[in-house]
């Protein structure tokens, strides 16, 4: 919905509905991503695309439709289907698209969710695509609060509203956009209730700084995770493309430069991941001197003890505040007995799901309560945006 955002923003600040037609899920070669969107006003202006111009006509037409009826519409168009063979969809995949009114009146939060976009604020909208209940219900979640009902006036509402904010907050900190299924009472094993979670939040960051082994790991399971991974060292000969075709990218530069240059950027928040694998001195400590200093969520540094203890020793000569210094996990990673460099990598990236998050890192069956638990008293390290 971004790349449409300043037309329907004016649009909804002088008053005037607007048909939103958005693509909610995708199957093989779907030229559109989930999120893509087209919004088509009471006038006939229209703006953004669905799929490139293979159904634009179709989508438009039934935007218009459901301007006039006020009623929501699911459509899929597939290469098999009547109407997008009229409609022209020759790529030869199928795509979902919802349909709705948006408007004052319609869709009441979407002043909201607007200026929380525009303020680069972290927040999704939730809305009953498909199944029993109130068809186009929605919620607005943020990291610590949501409003609005996927259920309103029902006596399970509750319990959905529950399920959908934890798996919504979980997207919003991935960045993620798609459709999640539900039984009525927010049942994940069952699937009558599609919802449809649009995140507004750019992928947080992870960079990995070290080309090694357990780096290509690292990336690898942070790419899973939803994180943007970039992998950073001096050396040329070993941070090549080829070495990790996980990361999005790969930069050969003097780590603590680099570092430097994101930040100056603003590219560095309190989602950002900072895994510093080197255990080389003139690489680790100015990193971690300038790692320290930023807003970074999580900081983590590998190698043993002594090498921690010498790290700390060094780090405090720089002139760093025991505060600081109270940041850094290092040895790297929670204690689950790991291995080889992708065990290694999962328990780097399960302590970094735990501060997110705010686990105790012990086994399920030995805590009691909620096993999701709810959201923080405020926004953990990783989830604010």
């Amino acid at each position: 919905m971004r790349e449409v955002l300043g037309d329907i923003a004016r649009w909804y600040a002088e008053g005037r509905a607007f048909g939103l037609a958005t693509v909610v899920d995708t199957f093989r070669s779907a030229p559109r991503p989930p999120g893509a969107a087209m919004a088509v006003s009471a006038d006939g202006e229209a703006v953004g695309s669905v799929s490139g111009g293979c159904v634009e006509g179709a989508v438009y037409e039934l935007a218009r439709e459901v301007l006039g009826t006020g009623r929501p519409v699911l459509r899929r168009y597939g290469v098999g289907d009547d109407a997008a063979f009229e409609a022209g969809l020759t790529c030869g995949g199928t795509i979902e698209v919802w349909i709705e009114p948006v408007g004052p009146d319609a869709f009441p939060e979407f002043g909201e969710v607007i200026a929380a976009v525009e303020a680069r604020e972290p927040v999704a909208v939730a809305t009953v695509i498909a199944g029993p209940g109130a068809l186009g219900a929605r919620r607005v979640i943020r990291p610590d609060r949501a409003t609005g009902s996927l259920a309103p006036g029902e006596p399970h509402a509750a319990r959905l509203d529950a399920a959908v904010d934890d798996d919504a907050r979980g997207m919003l900190a991935q960045g993620l956009t798609g459709v999640r299924r539900y039984g009525p009472r927010g049942e994940r094993r069952r699937d009558e209730l599609a919802v449809f979670v649009q995140s507004f939040a750019p992928p947080p960051r992870l960079l990995v700084f070290g080309a090694i082994d357990f780096a290509a790991a690292v990336a690898r399971i942070g790419k899973f995770l939803g994180y943007h991974v970039t992998v950073c060292d001096a050396r040329p000969v070993f941070a090549t493309p080829k070495r990790f075709p996980e990361a999005d990218e790969v930069v050969v530069r003097w780590p603590h430069r680099f570092l430097g240059e994101l930040l100056e950027a603003g590219a560095v928040d309190e989602r950002t991941a900072v895994c510093v694998l080197t255990h080389d001195p003139k690489f680790d400590v100015p990193l971690l001197e300038a790692a320290l200093r930023t807003p970074a969520g999580y900081i983590g540094a590998m190698g043993s003890r002594r090498t921690h203890a010498d790290r700390l020793a060094r780090l405090r000569e720089a002139g760093l505040t025991e505060a600081e210094l109270a940041r850094l996990r290092s040895p790297i990673g929670l204690d689950l007995g790991a291995r080889t460099p992708e065990e290694t990598a999962v328990s780097i990236a399960a302590e970094m799901i735990l501060l997110r998050w705010g686990g105790s890192g012990r086994p399920l069956a030995e805590t009691a309560g909620r096993i999701h638990g709810g959201p923080p008293a405020r926004p953990g390290p990783l989830e604010r945006a």
